[in-house]
């Protein structure tokens, strides 16, 4: 027998390397044939219950780091949930309908308006189902728990009908209008866009300085006299029929003396503009407000025939410009409202396409709105004062990455004015996290115009309207719900395939239709509406789930998306938001805080990080990051949260290793049983677990990240495990200090387990196998540990915290006196300790081994006066000297009672008794060396 083998040296076949990539798809494979989802759910039948909402992707591509973030991130919080005393089931959802997919189908040659449309509707949906199965198993590659069997999906025909439901009671209640406003148009798109599909862009354009001949002064202003107005859409001047004025603002009457011509501009302006015009010396003929030019009549600059009347509006700045805005009813909203008041022309020039139309001029009929801008300034011919290149914030359609204009169409909107304070009331009632969440969506909602719902797209569901022979347009109840059974018993595709009299109810009659003729709408809904719609298409349809739910839970970019048109939708039918929480989180960056695009070659795949490192580290990731503002990944950042997942899994191997002879049943030492450091040590576990419960409550990852590897790495490693050694190596396999060690070692394995579960569930469930003793098969069937309270535990916890900073002091003696070369390891070490009466109470009511303790092998007590070579502190001294005798080979401290002994062992008193109690048949034989 080798000396050695008398050590209890835990072992383990819990590997040290992880293997990540391989075995967790192992795992996966494992709870999808055991179902654990399911067992999940029926051990929770009964207990109260949590609804996290899915927000649903989109259905186009892989998923990317975004997807995984939130994915992972609502995993951690439902399977925290699940195992906390909560039902929480998690049904994920896709988004289906809308312009990406029709997109994906032109890039592939499909040719919408060539096809019959049953056919090409189809084919949308059979591509729409094959990126859900892809995102699908991308998402389940992750570890992300869920009924990935029955998701909810948008176009199904139940959804299509949920959605039309909601509706029909928001058209019942008065809040669906047709309009002709100005809406975001994308001509790349052919469609209107909303408010969550634009993004800003800095572009270059030309701005226009021109002036508007007046023909009509009443009486205020001569007919010799040019108002000076500025845009930065030269196309808009086709459509101009107004030019606007601040009420309250002067407005100032001059002549250049290099013109002949007298111009009228802002006051406060006059100085800037006669620079950049080339006026010289203006004289200031006359001076009014805003007000007194009201209803003045200016000829359009070159078509006499169409007049422009000078109006009085709030939104006129000095900001930039002339102080004078042109106004061109048909291609902006404040244009619109202006025009609409002083009951001006709603003139629209441009198509759906982008090209200038025939009541534009001949001049500009054919054209693409943004090539016209030489044509306009030969039109404006001596009328154009100036022009110059600007920068500025222009809004693009989100998909197409093209710019878009402001455009009024014929639109079907629905109205957030009418019902705008319910909302924001109910935003006061919705928990945010984080708060400034609240006060976002809540000047979002006080901010907005009404929402435009119609699409002028094909892949949608389309807006349950019917017409009149004579236009009425009719959705009423009655109608609203005969279609949605139709969707739902057939899907939406009947509304094309059946005539408009086929889809009304049977017998419907209308006194606009006394030939009982009638139309239906072409247009299909925004896709907001049908995410928004999801409230009722899934929380009040699935039996597992409620309305409202408890947590929403999306990127901030929601405010203005889902959380936004869901809250609207709700509101609007049920008078409530449709969830109690909303948590938002930061975009992806990458490692430099740039945006992740193709372009840059940034971008980093999920599946490739789950390839190298495996999805536990990108889990771990998702947990270690402060998601409430924008967070940072690169290859180079995961490897170092690789590198903690090392440290983390090493240290729970070492516990595993060394429990691997303990049975709780029978070898446990309860609280009151322990030595003081290990009731320190339990104290300090039971703090983090009260920790790690209460900030997956708050749905705090980061912190549980921190407090978990601030306790593995410092009271772990740093300090229990490390002088645990010399107990649960050297002493007797079944001797009380080795089980009283066992006792807070296992306590803590299993908790830690069970508590990294929800964020590392393929490397709990790794450990969990090899825990033998505990009943539950899958670590996921376990429920989370509680804190504990003990007796007198502030009291050691203040006695504890006290020696650590002691600790702190000798180590630093020791580290000294180890690069004064008087020790090597600190087990050489005979240290001295020159203690106050203060420190020798402290040392003293640790009732433990202090040498241990401090990893020494030699230890002396005094309240002598210190040498001035000792390492002087406040109240305490240390000295150190190489210790006195020889090593031991069993546990290698030294002491002046090593000897040889007559087995071939060169071991200490301690280990010569352990070895006479519990191995003397190795004594009769002795060892065969060292």
């Amino acid at each position: 027998m080798k000396l050695k083998e008398t050590l209890n040296l835990g072992k383990t076949p819990f590997p040290m390397r992880a293997g990540l990539p391989n075995k967790e798809p192992q795992w996966q494979k494992q709870w999808d044939e055991a179902d654990i989802y399911a067992k999940r759910q029926e051990l929770n039948a009964n207990k109260p219950s949590f609804f996290l909402h899915d927000g649903p992707p989109y259905a186009n591509g892989n998923i990317h780091l975004g997807h995984a973030l939130n994915k992972i991130s609502k995993d951690i919080i439902v399977r925290s949930k699940s195992m906390s005393g909560f039902r929480a089931p998690y049904v994920p959802g896709w988004d289906t309908h809308g312009l990406p997919i029709e997109q994906v189908l032109a890039k592939k040659g499909v040719k919408r308006k060539e096809l019959d449309l049953a056919t090409y509707l189809e084919m949308c949906r059979d591509y729409a189902l094959s990126q859900v199965d892809k995102q699908r198993e991308d998402f389940k590659r992750l570890g992300v728990a869920g009924d990935w069997k029955n998701p909810y999906v948008t176009l199904v025909p139940e959804y299509e009908a949920a959605q039309i439901r909601v509706f029909g009671a928001m058209a019942d209640k008065g809040y669906i209008y047709r309009g002709a406003k100005p809406v975001y148009w994308s001509w790349s798109s052919e469609s209107a866009l909303a408010e969550a599909e634009i993004e800003y862009h800095d572009i270059e354009s030309t701005s226009l300085y021109y002036a508007n001949r007046v023909k009509d002064g009443k009486g205020v202003l001569d007919t010799d006299t040019y108002i000076a107005v500025w845009t930065t859409t030269p196309f808009t001047i086709t459509a101009s029929r107004g030019l606007t004025v601040g009420p309250d603002m002067d407005y100032a009457v001059v002549k250049p003396a290099n013109d002949e011509r007298k111009f009228v501009v802002a006051q406060a302006l006059l100085l800037e503009l006669s620079e950049r015009f080339g006026w010289e010396n203006p004289e200031t003929l006359a001076v009014y407000k805003g007000l007194e030019l009201d209803r003045i009549v200016t000829a359009h600059p070159w078509d006499d025939d169409v007049e422009e009347l000078v109006m009085n509006g709030d939104h006129v700045t000095l900001d930039s410009g002339t102080g004078i805005v042109h106004t061109a009813p048909g291609f902006g909203e404040d244009d619109y409202n202006v025009g609409i008041k002083y009951g001006l022309e709603v003139a629209v020039t441009v198509d759906e396409r982008g090209i200038m139309m025939e009541n534009a001029g001949p001049d500009f009929q054919g054209q693409f709105y943004d090539k016209v801008l030489p044509t306009v300034k030969e039109k404006l011919g001596n009328l154009l004062l100036a022009s110059e290149v600007i920068t500025h914030s222009y809004p693009f359609d989100w998909r197409t990455k093209k710019p878009i204009i402001w455009r009024a169409v014929p639109q079907w909107f629905a109205s957030v004015s009418k019902f705008r304070q319910d909302i924001l009331d109910e935003i006061d009632k919705v928990n945010f996290y984080p708060s400034w969440g609240k006060t976002r969506l809540y000047n979002m909602i006080r901010d907005r115009g009404d929402w435009v719902i119609s699409r002028q797209r094909a892949w949608g569901v389309p807006l349950p309207i019917f017409y009149a022979e004579d236009g009425t347009a009719i959705m009423t109840k009655e109608v609203t719900d005969h279609v949605a059974d139709l969707f739902e018993e057939h899907g939406s595709v009947v509304w094309w395939q059946r005539d408009a009299k086929d889809l009304l109810p049977q017998g419907f009659t209308h006194l606009g239709s006394p030939n009982g003729e009638f139309t239906k709408e072409t247009d299909i809904m925004d896709v907001w509406f049908d995410s928004g719609s999801s409230w009722n298409g899934v929380l009040n349809t699935r039996p597992e789930l409620a309305y409202p739910a408890d947590l929403y839970l999306e990127g901030s970019d929601q405010y203005r998306g889902w959380f936004n048109s869901s809250l609207i939708t709700s509101v609007a039918v049920n008078g409530h938001a449709p969830y109690k929480s909303v948590l938002s989180q930061g975009f992806v960056l990458d490692g430099k805080g740039e945006k992740m695009s193709k372009s840059k070659g940034n971008i980093i795949s999920p599946n490739d990080v789950a390839k190298q490192y495996g999805a536990e580290i990108l889990r771990l990731w998702v947990a270690s990051v402060d998601t409430n503002s924008d967070v940072r990944v690169s290859m180079e950042i995961l490897g170092q949260v690789s590198e903690t997942y090392r440290k983390i899994r090493n240290t729970l191997r070492f516990l595993l290793a060394n429990t691997a002879d303990f049975n709780p049943q029978t070898d446990r030492v309860a609280f009151e049983n322990l030595r003081s450091a290990d009731k320190y040590m339990t104290i300090k576990f039971n703090k983090l677990v009260a920790a790690i419960n209460q900030a997956y409550k708050d749905y705090d990852f980061m912190a549980i990240y921190k407090a978990v590897v601030n306790f593995v790495t410092i009271d772990l490693s740093a300090f229990y495990l490390d002088f645990a050694k010399d107990v649960v190596y050297i002493e007797a396999a079944d001797s009380l200090a080795r089980r009283q060690m066992q006792t807070v070692f296992y306590d803590i394995l299993v908790k830690i387990t069970k508590l990294l579960t929800p964020i590392l569930p393929h490397t709990s469930e790794e450990i969990w196998s090899y825990l033998e003793h505990e009943k539950e098969e899958f670590v996921q069937l376990a429920e989370m540990p509680q804190a504990q309270n003990f007796a007198n535990q502030d009291e050691i916890l203040d006695t504890w915290d006290a020696f650590m900073s002691l600790r702190d002091q000798a180590q630093k003696a020791l580290e000294e006196a180890r690069n004064a070369k008087i020790i090597g390891k600190s087990l050489e070490a005979h240290l001295t300790i020159y203690a106050s009466e203060e420190v020798q109470t402290l040392l003293t009511a640790l009732d433990s081994d202090v040498a241990q303790l401090l990893i020494v092998s030699q230890l002396t007590l005094t309240q002598e006066a210190a040498p001035e070579s000792a390492l002087a502190f406040e109240d305490v001294a240390f000295a150190v000297e190489h210790a006195k005798g020889q090593v031991c080979d069993r546990c290698r401290r030294v002491d002046e009672s090593v000897k040889e002994r007559s087995y071939n062992a060169v071991i200490c008193d301690h280990c010569a008794a352990i070895l006479e109690e519990h191995f003397p048949e190795a004594l009769v034989q002795g060892f065969e060396n060292k």
